[in-house]
Parts: structure tokens; sequence; C-alpha cells
């Protein structure tokens, strides 16, 4: 029976999900690809009997970019409303609850699948990452449950022996055989890239400050352009410690093949698309250089293939029970908790990593996804800015845990070339510039903002009205991580903008940009209901965006349902990440 799996997802965790069912399916018997959904022709969904659609929600309740053009066809008006009566489908979604739009694309997708004619034949799945097992608290369960259910409607049999369904094929080169070409690695996504170069890389925080950030200004050629509120992917590289220590393990252990081996990758089913990565033959220095992510936590994934060749029993039968849901807690006090990197899980199993073939290895690691960041500049300023906070924090584990785009970027010198892919992010302006703009950016949540705000001052020194510009940012302390203190001044004086700064350290009570909200109730009220301003939250998922809510609740005199209205309206964004 042919079943398709098709996914949407952003930072890889969907697409591995996706083809953990994608391999269950072939245990039962069932053919068919797993993809993405830009790789699958979207109209071809009418003739398909079976889809397990495989969702993630980004940013404010959107669909991931690789679901997007699919989900503008599904949306069409013009589709009839039985056009899809002959499928048969079950929907899987992932997603946030601290986010207000809670696996909004799985739950728009499932509605507008049931009005074009589909039958769901399972509930929809909602995964959340602030549950204690993360997603596998509600994947596990719900995968187990559609098996069960096609067992029944569809007499589907899982087969009594094991199926090892791999999904590469690779051949061994000669080193000489051709010359592997180092540029194209660079850049390993489908949409081609710009070539920024770097002008400057400086901490705007204290050097004795606990929070290392940057600013990075990247010259660009004619043909970059972007508007405010728009992103900046780049793809990160591990770090030469990373990957001397990658390659110590294969010495150690006396593997096979070392850093100059030469594999040339075949996608090993007619209708499973290489990944862009592995279009040409590469080296191992350059996969582990630009290709695979050493940094990452190990998935379930990971653990099951790492087990296969193992045979130390104690050791496979750890593994083994880490990819179970009775695993579970072992799995997250082992992994998740401390934050362990597929690094150090290979140096606690020697014995397994004493084992691992190519295959394996080509299997099982995970490939470097891009990382996006908002543009801290409009584009007729003459540099692409970002501001990027260097992750760096301590866990159980004896050395820090290290962001792996933050700290490539924090160590990038002054005129290498940086490859990116300017998008949309999830902030939409008023077209008028008259509008009143409310603007809440604590720490690094600042920087789209200060795009918008470069071009409303030049909209004006070009004899245009504009609207007020009310700012609130927050940070600990004046002389420490108050970034653009002198863009905020001149401005400031300019009377560009009206300014509200909470410094949450520089007192004895914390005050965070919520409590300015409130002393400035009567203005912003004034602005939101008389002048239909546009209220805009950027910055950590955590606890600020739900306390400006009730903020701002209170400055509408308790009237959620206006707020409300506001969110439907896109009045009121909210652009936050974990």
């Amino acid at each position: 029976m042919r079943l398709l799996v098709l996914y949407g997802s952003q930072t890889g965790t969907a697409q591995d999900v996706a083809e953990q069912i994608w391999r269950e399916s072939r245990q039962w018997g069932c053919q068919g690809p797993v993809l993405s959904f830009e790789d699958y022709n979207i109209q071809q969904l009418i003739e398909e009997r079976l889809v397990v659609f495989v969702v993630a929600t980004t940013g404010d309740g959107v669909e991931t970019d690789n679901m997007k053009q699919a989900w503008r066809f599904l949306l069409k008006r013009s589709l009839p409303s039985n056009s899809l009566q002959g499928l048969q489908f079950a929907c899987l979604g992932l997603g946030d609850s601290s986010y207000p739009k809670f696996n909004y694309a799985a739950k728009k997708l499932h509605k507008r699948l049931l009005n074009l004619g589909a039958t769901s034949i399972t509930p929809l799945g909602l995964c959340d990452d602030q549950h204690d097992y993360g997603h596998l608290g509600t994947s596990l369960s719900w995968t187990k449950e559609l098996w069960q259910t096609l067992s029944g409607s569809l007499g589907l049999r899982q087969q009594e022996r094991s199926v090892e369904v791999n999904r590469w094929e690779l051949q061994v080169l000669e080193n000489d055989e051709l010359k592997v070409l180092e540029q194209r690695l660079l850049w390993t996504q489908k949409q081609p890239a710009h070539v920024l170069k770097l002008n400057k890389n400086i901490r705007t925080t204290a050097e004795e400050h606990f929070q290392d950030v940057r600013l990075l200004q990247l010259s660009f050629d004619k043909d970059v352009n972007w508007q405010p509120g728009e992103v900046l992917d780049v793809q990160p590289q591990n770090s030469k410690e990373r990957v001397e220590e990658f390659f110590n393990l294969f010495k150690e252990h006396h593997l096979g093949y070392n850093d100059s081996t030469l594999v040339k990758v075949k996608s090993a089913h007619e209708d499973l698309p290489l990944p862009e990565a592995y279009a040409s033959p590469l080296t191992l220095q350059q996969a582990a250089t630009y290709v695979w992510d050493l940094s990452a936590k190990p998935r379930q994934r990971f653990l099951e293939v790492l087990a296969k060749n193992c045979n130390d029993e104690m050791e496979s039968e750890k593994l083994l029970e880490l990819c179970t849901a009775e695993g579970l807690d072992d799995l997250i006090a082992y992994i998740n908790r401390p934050r362990r990197t597929l690094l150090e899980l290979l140096q606690d199993f020697p014995h397994a990593t004493s084992k691992l073939t190519l295959q394996q290895l080509f299997e099982m690691m995970p490939l470097i996804q891009a990382r996006s960041f908002s543009i801290a500049s409009c584009c007729s300023s003459g540099t692409l800015d970002l501001l990027v906070a260097v992750v760096n924090y301590k866990t159980i584990m004896q050395a820090p845990r290290l962001g792996l785009c933050s700290n490539w970027l924090k160590h990038l010198q002054h005129g290498t070339e940086v490859h990116g892919l300017i998008k949309p992010g999830t902030m939409s302006w008023p077209k008028n510039p008259e509008t009143p703009l409310i603007m809440i950016g604590p720490g690094t949540g600042i920087a789209p903002f200060r795009s918008i705000i470069q071009e409303r001052r030049q909209q004006r020194e070009a004899g245009e009205k504009i609207g007020p510009l009310v700012v609130f940012f927050g940070c600990r302390s004046r002389h420490k991580d108050y970034h653009f203190e002198q863009d905020f001044k001149a401005w400031q004086s300019e009377r560009i903008i009206e300014l509200n700064v909470a410094f949450s350290r520089d007192q004895d009570s914390k005050v965070y940009v919520q409590h300015l909200i409130q002393g400035q109730a009567t203005r912003l009220a004034q602005l939101i209901k008389e002048q239909q301003a546009y209220v805009y939250v950027a910055g950590s998922s955590n606890d600020m965006p739900k306390a400006v809510r009730e903020a701002f609740i209170e400055a509408l005199a308790g009237d959620a349902l206006y707020l409300e209205q506001m969110i439907k309206e896109r009045r009121y964004q909210e652009e936050t990440w974990a």
C-alpha cells in the first residue's frame, strides 16, 4: 500500500519525526516517499489515498518556509469542496504552548483538508515543546495509535522480521579522482544565497557582563535589497576544535576511514531527494566542517543507528532503551537536561563508537540547519546589521554549552565572506507611515525595530509625515548591555522616537518593560484607540510576551477582547524565540 509522508520543517525536528514514521511504515509493509512540502507537487494530492502530515509551527503561528507554497495552493478558493474526498489522512503538529498561536499551522492544515473533503483517520496530534518529554511526549503515542488504526481499518500487518531502512548509498572514491569544491558547501540550502562581506564585528556589552552580544555589520552588492522586519538566514560551520575532537575519536578507535576519505552519496530510494550538501562527492573533513552539526543534541534515531553494530551488550541495551517510550525519563535526564552533544555521547559509548561504519555515520549525523536573525538596519543605511547574543551557558556537564551559529559569528574576522538568504520575517507594517508604532524590544529583540526607525527617519528627512514611534527597550544595566544607546539618544534628540528604557538591575527593585507600559497607560490607550496604533513585541518567548500582553490589557482598561481583535487584525504582533 502507498503511504505518503509529507512534512513542513524549519529546524529539522519535524523532518526527523516524519522520517521515523516513514521507516516504521516499511515495517508495516507500506511503500511511498517521505518528502518536504516543497519537494512534492501539491497538485498531485488529489490522486493520493493515504497521507501522513507532520507540520511544525514557527514564529507567530506561521507555517514553515518549505510549506508556504503548498499552503498557498491549498487555500485557493477555486478548489472544490470535494477535491480530496478520496484522501484519508493523519496530521501531527509540532509546536510550543508558550506561544499564543500554539500549533496553528497543523490546526489550519487539518481544518483545510477536512474542508476539501478529506477524511481524518486519527485525531489531530499536537506535540508540545513545553512537555517534559518535548515532542516525544505526544509523537510516540500518536504514531503507535496511527499504526493500530491502520491495522484495524486497512488490514496492515506488522512484519515479523525487522526491516532495515537506510536513506543513502555510499561509494568511497580515490581522493585524486576529482577536485572537491569547498565553496559550494558554504551554502547548501535550496534557495540561492547572497554573498555579504563582514566589515565590523563589535561586542556591544561590557567585557565584565556575563552575556556577549555582537553587532555584525556586513556590506552587500547592489542587487541585495530588504524591507524592515525581514530576516537573514545564515549557515554556520563547526569550529576547528569541534572538528578535531570528532576526528580524534576516529583515531582513538582505529576506524577504517579518516578526514581525507572521499565519499559519493546517492539516495537509496527513487523518491527520496538527496540533500544539497550531498549533491557532489565530499571528504569527511568537509562533512564535519560544513555539513554535520557536531553541536547537536543526539536524537533517538542517532542512538538507534549507533547501537546497530555494537557488540557490547550493556551499551547496546542502553542505547536501544533510550529509544523507547519507557526510556524517555532516562533520555531526558541523560541528553536533554544537560544538553549533551552527540560528540559527548560518542565518547560515553566507546564500544559502539569503535564499530561505527561509514554507512552508519552518514545515516545518523544531523545536517547543519540555517539560522535566522532579524536584520537590524534599513537597506539605505549602507550596511546589513545583525545583533547576535552569543549562546554560552553551563549545565552539569564540565564544558560550557556553546551555540553553534552565534559562536561561529562571534569569531568571524573582518573581510570574511558570509553567505546569507534574506527572507520575510513575521512582522508586517502599516502602509501609511503616519500610523503610530508602539515597539517593545528588550535585549536583542530591539533589532527589527532599529530597521523601521531608520527607515521612518529617512522618510521624515525626505519630507514625508511620520506617526509617533514609541519604543520600550529593556536590559539589565545602563552601563553593561544598553544596545544601540547612541542611536537611541540621537533619535530622541531629533524627536524621532518616544523612548522608555527599563534597566532591571540598576536599582533595588527590578523594573521591566511591562512596568513602563503600565506607567504610560494613558498615552498608549490614546494611540491605540484614537489613532489605530500598531503594537509590536520582539524578544525572548519566556515570561516577557505574556507580561506585556497583560500590561496592554490593563492599559486598555481591562478590555481583553479589544486586544484579541487587534491580534486578529495584525495590529498586535509578536516575534519571539525560545
